[in-house]
């Protein structure tokens, strides 16, 4: 299950809140419970009053200061219209909040109980009394009833995630009731959770200029939310500030003990990552996730770092690791030919960029699902079999006969080797050599343009090109600033670009908006690639309408297998932990959480560490 938009957080678990009511002819309503899992229960009872994972005695004040890559043009997050700001997550509250310690698991926020019944068919929330937007009016069932009904018009991204969602009705005071298309969807009650509410007064009233707000629409100006935080100043492209709200109606909630303890946040925009990290080193921003593993090796010597003023840490996690790879626009000829994509993925010596670019840090991407139990292995067998067999004549061969491996160069021979099979494959697919290019009979070229937003980027990705021009493929690179990048993706003019599909424990309907036909096609959805696959379809289908956790883990093997085997991507590498550095400023509790460690809204500014800081840059 993943999020597509700016929920605050998207995962939760079982217990009773209330005792449970008796219906006519003696049937037992739905259970009223104050959180939902997939995997479960969850860790904390009905009554706990803050998570582990926090200091509920936290300090407020202060500032945290953050880069972001790009540029930003509208503080509208919930349309495809426009660049949203970074941060916009903060100023909205979702019905049931995530703990970045648990997945698969969402406790009430906006919702003080929940409850469906055995068959997943519908989904009730009780909202709490007093929660409240900023403004001081208070939330409703109406409001949650207007906030499905328009995000799903104004953001197709939502309108397909929330597609199952067939009525939204006032069931009490403060009951709001979701029926779904069909039964037996275990996740739908969770992802209705996520929804973003909005307030229905504000967004069908009219801006300063008497013009009617238009969710649909791209806007700078600032929304009204009930999350923790509100925007005090924006400078268009360049900062976003949001300051803490005093009187934050949900402060005192167990969900949110102990966080938000910043007054405010601010995010600074940067071309590319080399400013931005200067920016860091210098002090103007306060913390720094690391992606570049090069970086992390050679380029934290400076001054403040050998002072001991700025930190820097690999906090281990436990994430799912999301499936990083170079992309293949399957729309495209010959991209539509899993040869050429066989033979592409073959050229890329992953080892030798490790050892040479990487300080050997990184792991080679085996699965969409990496890091966790439902990564395919091995051969298939048991349940996972039975879902491949139902479509065995429509995917690959070797996935009944084969383990799944990326290619390898861990020998000077292998190289060699998997240059020969290309060469075969390529020579199979009706591309020959001609004047030392790829052909096919009508005399076109085998091209291949690499797209990218980020120039230290290109480092990695020549000796890619290197090797593919050695099969007679005329292979280039073309690197574009972000709101060019943004745009060709949303039009799928591209060949391969980089491409990243996050995942969690408990896969579900996002996989249809990754992989499925009917997101093919769709402007703003997440299956870059363009699969329009029946089996993938119907596998797809199988991880979304799993009866249990048994069923989910065989079923997304069988879906992660098909996969792979289709040579959609050419698998890049993960890393295990969460490179970051921080100026030494902060505090933060002893027990990180082990889905997200670097989880900064339960820190919060240490006086006295910051106080030894600012003295030691007066000097």
């Amino acid at each position: 299950m993943h999020r597509p938009s700016l929920a605050v957080g998207f995962f939760a678990g079982l217990l009773l809140l209330a005792s449970v009511p008796v219906l006519a002819e003696g049937a037992a309503a739905p259970l009223k419970r104050h959180a939902v899992s997939l995997l479960g229960e969850p860790k904390l009872p009905a009554n706990f009053t803050h998570f582990e994972w926090v200091n509920p005695d936290a300090p407020k004040g202060g500032a945290l200061r953050l880069s972001a890559v790009g540029n930003f043009d509208s503080l509208n997050p919930f349309t495809v219209k426009g660049q949203p700001a970074a941060g916009l997550g903060n100023v909205f509250d979702t019905l049931l909040f995530n703990s970045p310690d648990e997945p698969s698991t969402e406790y009430g926020l906006i919702a003080e109980w929940i409850s469906y019944p055995d068959d997943y068919s519908s989904v009730t929330f009780g909202l709490r009394p007093e929660a409240k937007f900023h403004d001081g009016r208070p939330i409703t069932p109406d409001d949650v009833i207007f906030s499905m009904a328009e995000l799903k018009k104004s953001d197709p991204r939502s309108n397909f995630y929330y597609q199952n969602v067939v009525k939204a009705e006032k069931t009490g005071e403060r009951e709001v009731t979701f029926t779904f298309d069909k039964p037996g969807n275990r996740e739908l009650p969770l992802i209705v959770g996520q929804l973003n509410v909005i307030p229905k007064h504000f967004y069908e009233g009219t801006n300063e200029k008497g013009e009617k707000r238009d969710l649909g629409k791209s806007t700078l100006e600032p929304p009204l939310g009930s999350g923790p935080y509100k925007i005090k100043s924006v400078d268009p492209g360049r900062r976003i500030v949001y300051e803490r709200v005093a009187d934050y109606w949900a402060k005192d909630l167990p969900v949110t003990k102990g966080q938000n303890n910043f007054d405010e946040i601010s995010y600074i925009y940067f071309k590319d990552r080399t400013p931005a990290f200067e920016a860091f080193k210098s002090g103007d921003v306060d913390f720094w996730t690391e992606s570049v593993a090069s970086a992390w090796a050679t380029q934290y010597e400076f001054a403040a770092a050998k002072k001991g003023f700025v930190k820097k840490e690999a906090l281990p996690h436990k994430r799912v690791a999301s499936m990083q790879g170079f992309a293949f626009n399957a729309r495209r000829k010959p991209f539509d030919d899993i040869r050429v994509r066989k033979v592409i993925a073959l050229a890329f010596n992953f080892e030798a960029l490790n050892k040479s670019i990487f300080y050997s840090q990184y792991v080679r991407s085996q699965s969409f699902f990496g890091n966790s139990e439902l990564a395919a292995t091995g051969l298939p067998e048991g349940r996972e079999l039975e879902f491949l067999n139902a479509v065995k004549s429509d995917v690959p061969p070797e996935v009944f006969t084969t383990p799944w491996k990326s290619s390898a160069h861990e020998k000077d021979a292998d190289f060699r080797i998997n240059m020969r099979a290309g060469t075969q494959l390529l020579d199979e697919a009706g591309w020959k050599v001609s004047g030392g290019q790829r052909k096919n009979a009508a005399g076109e070229l085998l091209k291949v343009e690499i797209l990218l937003v980020q120039p230290d980027f290109e480092r990695i990705v020549l000796p890619f090109t290197e090797s593919l021009k050695k099969l007679g493929i005329a292979a280039s690179v073309r690197i574009v600033d972000s709101s060019q990048y943004e745009q060709r993706e949303k039009t799928r003019d591209f060949d391969l670009i980089v491409d990243s599909f996050a995942q969690s424990h408990s896969p579900g309907n996002e996989q249809r908006d990754y992989w499925g036909s009917a997101s093919a096609e769709r402007e703003g959805s997440c299956n870059t690639i363009g699969i329009k696959n029946p089996a993938i379809d119907k596998l797809v289908d199988n991880v979304v309408f799993a009866k249990n956790r048994e069923d989910l883990v065989a079923a997304t093997k069988a879906l992660d297998r098909v996969l792979l085997w289709n040579f959609y991507v050419v698998p890049q590498w993960y890393y295990p932990y969460d490179r970051i550095a921080t100026w030494d400023i902060y505090g933060r509790p002893a027990k990180l959480p082990a889905q997200n460690p670097g989880y900064v809204n339960a820190w919060w500014v240490d006086p006295a560490k910051a106080d030894a800081v600012k003295a030691a840059r007066g000097k």
